[in-house]
């Protein structure tokens, strides 16, 4: 029987991901061995690693360098309970096939964006400061004649999964266009996807609000810089759940500080920002501690899907038998 072990950074986490008793996992015909790792030096966690052909990780789960797989000689398989599992195998992966939940994980990213962007788009972060300031009677078409979710522009930068996901969701929105920047979206995909493909520039000085759904890379490190933000219109608003480096963070508090645009962050670099920051204070930035990825009872739906990833391997599904003529 296949055996595989869990080691997604602590036993909280697994509880959350496969339940207080793994149930998640009680239907796959392979046997858990060991407890939840949290670690790959002690002998416990290395006899362990010598008999396992599968292993679960996640966040906060150690790195599987060259010096840990060593003691791992049957491991086949990583599924990881996470985005992107690069980080995990920094000396490269060898014979070890590796898949995450990127793809689950970027359902709560994109609903988060999607309740972002509806927001934004009504004024509401301004509306409640300035309710809470005056406390009295607003008069909301003299305070916010061009707030609304009608004929508005949203810029989606990156197809990537998320991206992706967010686009589906935005099809629901029938008056809002939706501009995508990727350099690696083919334009027959960005047409089968609904999407006007632009370049950085113009997306940023057409949109109301600018979403970021790139991966870190070299190339979009400091992507968004002092240059992009200044093409953004009055009053637009940049969401950023994806990476804080992407955007560069002095020209960010340098272009906020003025009041001219609007920030939605769930991510900043450094994270978290240092509690002198400017932006924790400012009326016109709405700041959120990396919660747009899957959380509290999100984080069962990755597990879930972790489990069909493993029953998968287990028992992969058999190909239908060729039809043949009679």
């Amino acid at each position: 029987m296949i055996q595989y072990a869990i080691a997604v950074g602590s036993s909280r986490l697994a509880e959350q991901l496969f339940g207080s008793s793994y149930e998640v996992l009680e239907d796959v015909a392979a046997q858990r061995i060991g407890g939840v790792l949290t670690e790959f030096e002690s002998d416990m966690s290395r006899r362990v690693l010598a008999h396992v052909e599968v292993l679960f990780t996640g966040w906060e789960t150690p790195a599987l360098s060259a010096s840990v797989l060593r003691f791992a000689p049957r491991l086949r398989r990583v599924i990881h309970a996470g985005g992107a599992a690069d980080r995990l195998f920094p000396d490269g992966n060898g014979d070890v096939v590796c898949s995450d939940m990127g793809s689950v994980n970027a359902i709560p990213v994109a609903e988060y964006t999607l309740a972002m962007i509806i927001l934004s788009n009504k004024d509401t972060f301004r509306a409640r400061e300035l309710y809470r300031t005056r406390r009295s009677f607003i008069d909301r078409e003299q305070e916010f004649p061009h707030a609304g979710n009608h004929a508005r522009t949203i810029g989606v930068i990156s197809a990537s999964r998320t991206g992706r996901a967010l686009v589906e969701l935005l099809h629901s929105f029938p008056s809002l266009r939706t501009l995508v920047y990727d350099p690696h979206l083919p334009p027959h995909e960005a047409r089968s996807l609904g999407v006007e493909r632009v370049d950085l520039p113009e997306l940023m000085r057409s949109s109301d609000v600018v979403t970021v759904h790139a991966p870190v890379l070299p190339e979009t490190t400091g992507l968004i810089d002092a240059e992009m933000l200044a093409y953004m219109s009055d009053g637009a608003t940049l969401i950023n759940t994806a990476r804080g480096a992407i955007v560069d963070q002095a020209a960010l508090e340098t272009e906020l500080q003025t009041g001219r645009i609007n920030a939605v962050l769930d991510v900043t670099d450094p994270e978290p920002l240092p509690s002198t920051s400017k932006l924790y204070d400012l009326p016109n930035v709405f700041l959120t501690p990396h919660i747009a990825g899957s959380m509290g009872t999100e984080l069962r739906r990755m597990g879930d899907e972790a489990a069909r990833e493993l029953s998968r391997y287990v028992e992969p599904p058999t190909e239908a038998a060729p039809a043949t003529d009679r």
